[in-house]
Order: C-alpha cells, then sequence, then structure tokens
C-alpha cells in the first residue's frame, strides 16, 4: 500500500541531523551539528558560519540526504544550546572565528570551504584572514566582509554613516526592551501562514517550502530578544576584513532587495578581489535576505558549481 510523502515540517525535523557540545578555547560549550552522523554523504565538506542567532532549520534543503553536501556548523554563543561565555564580552567575530576552528578540529576537518550567510560572512573572511591555511574558498550569500551594519538598508541608498547610527541604534532599543518584550515572542504564532504574511511584507519574498521555513524561525525565535540584540551590538564591531590578503576563490551571491546586507557592497568586494587577480565570482538574485528559502535550487546550484570549479 503506498503512504503519503511527509510533511515539510515533518522532514525537516526528522532529517538526518546530529547535535554535539564542544568546547572553545575560552572554554565556552558551543553547539555543534552535521547534517551527516553517519558518514553516509558523497560529497565535499562546507564548513557553514551561519547568519546570526539562525539554526540548520534555516537550510531545510541542506538537511535533505541527497543534498551532496557534507555540512558541519554551529550554534551562536547563547543560542540554540549553546552556552554563554563566562565573559558576555566573548561574543565578537573574532569568538565566532574560535568557535569555528574548534568545530573543525572536532570533527578533524583540516580544511574547508566555508559558506558564509548574513553575518556568517564576517566569520568566514576573518577566519581565512587569520588562519589562511584552514580554508579552501568561501561562499558567501548576502553578507559582506566587515562592517556590515553600514551596508544595511541598502534599497534606502542611505549614507553608509546614517544607516550604521539607524541600525546600531535599534538594536540598542531592543536591548533594554528585549526582558520586557521576550514573553511576547515566545508565543508569537508561527507558522506557514506567518511565512507567506511574510512574504509579502518584503522584508521577505514568497519562499519555497512555507511550512519547512517556518520550524526555522520557530527555532529563530526561541533566543531571547536582549541577547539577541546583544550578540549584533557585539558584531557590529568587527571592520573591513583587508581583501588584499585574501588569497582564496569566493563567490558572493547577493539579493537586490536585501536590507541586513547591501548587495552593492558585496558587488564592490567582488570587484576589488578580481582586480587585483583574486579568483572572485559576484551573482546577484531578485529576492531578500533570506534568498536560500526564496530560491533554495539556485543557490544550491550556485553552491554545487561553486565546489565543482574549486575540485
Amino acid at each position: 500500500m503506498s503512504t503519503s510523502a511527509p510533511r515539510p515540517g515533518q522532514r525537516v525535523r526528522s532529517a538526518s541531523i546530529a547535535f554535539r557540545d564542544i568546547l572553545s578555547d575560552d572554554g565556552t560549550h558551543v553547539r555543534a551539528w552535521t547534517n551527516d552522523p553517519d558518514g553516509e554523504i558523497d560529497g565535499p565538506t562546507v564548513v557553514l558560519c551561519n547568519g546570526l542567532g539562525t539554526n540548520p532549520y534555516l537550510w531545510p534543503w541542506l538537511l535533505e540526504p541527497d543534498c551532496g553536501v557534507r555540512v558541519v556548523s554551529w550554534n551562536h554563543r547563547g543560542v540554540g544550546g549553546s552556552e554563554r561565555p563566562a565573559d558576555p564580552k566573548h561574543v565578537e567575530i573574532e569568538h565566532f572565528v574560535q568557535d569555528g576552528l574548534s568545530v573543525m578540529d572536532h570533527f578533524g576537518i583540516d580544511s574547508a570551504v566555508l559558506m558564509g550567510w548574513s553575518m556568517g560572512v564576517n566569520t568566514a573572511f576573518e577566519m581565512t584572514y587569520r588562519h589562511p591555511e584552514r580554508v579552501r574558498g568561501i561562499f558567501a550569500m548576502c553578507g559582506v566582509p566587515g562592517d556590515t551594519f553600514a551596508t544595511m538598508l541598502g534599497p534606502l541608498h542611505l549614507p553608509r554613516l546614517v544607516a550604521r547610527a539607524v541600525t546600531v541604534n535599534a538594536c540598542r532599543v531592543a536591548q533594554y526592551a528585549g526582558r520586557a518584550v521576550n514573553p511576547l515572542v515566545r508565543h508569537l504564532p508561527i507558522n506557514a501562514s506567518t511565512v507567506r504574511l511574510l512574504g509579502r511584507t518584503g522584508f521577505m519574498f514568497p519562499v519555497a517550502d512555507p511550512e519547512a521555513a517556518a520550524i526555522g524561525l520557530q527555532e529563530f525565535a526561541t533566543t531571547p530578544v536582549d541577547w539577541y540584540a546583544h550578540l549584533a551590538i557585539s558584531t557590529s564591531k568587527h571592520p573591513r576584513v583587508r581583501l588584499s590578503q585574501i588569497t582564496v576563490p569566493t563567490m558572493f551571491v547577493s539579493a537586490t532587495w536585501d536590507i541586513l546586507a547591501g548587495a552593492r557592497d558585496m558587488a564592490s568586494a567582488s570587484r576589488r578581489l578580481s582586480e587585483t587577480g583574486k579568483d572572485s565570482t559576484y551573482v546577484e538574485l531578485r529576492g531578500s535576505h533570506f534568498v536560500q528559502l526564496e530560491q533554495p535550487e539556485r543557490v544550491h546550484g550556485l553552491l554545487l558549481e561553486f565546489l565543482e570549479q574549486l575540485s
């Protein structure tokens, strides 16, 4: 007798994914994860430097057993089972680099391609700058190599100083108001209908699988607002990485209507690398900061194309 396929939410929750708690350099336990706990994926390894405070479920297609990519990643400090550091100041990009290296060491990865999303692009470029021997290439999606907050609100064409001031101060407000709104956020009804509604706002465009995307947004909402704002303010201090020191191949995938990472700045970074003889490709998709949910097949294809070039 035939059986129906599992619903998207069931598929994502039951996907082949395993979590492990590991020790980072400063004694903080972070929760690492992989989509290949049994070593069955026949494909290259990618270390995912995820978006700030995000989780594996915002990459549902990477959790499919036939995705062709072995993914290793971790949750940020104070997020998704990773503990908060003893020193609350230890949540800047340099500490995320430490966590990423600790995760690579735990999984026995000497070097790998880094895939960054959003603030994870900062982490990927900083890791490459500090430890070039550990990185074979960077797939940078919807993020810039430093000074991210100055590139936000790109579609509004604000001056960089204004954009930075507006976004950093918004995070400060969220940090102070966070404890008051945390109970409200925890009880928000996040489901497929919510995702479809968000898809009409311009902050996010319609996604390919609303039910699967809702799983990731539900998990994202479990992080206290004040702690997330603290992470954001801390990472806003990360300056531009010196691109002259980046020698590995890169692919930048931007989104035209991304308000959290400017497409123009991503194009500029790729162009500067190319002008100095580096192997860099720039692709702009018509979407939002969540383009991997909106155009999963396109982003997946670009990732596989980049990995094929490196092989």
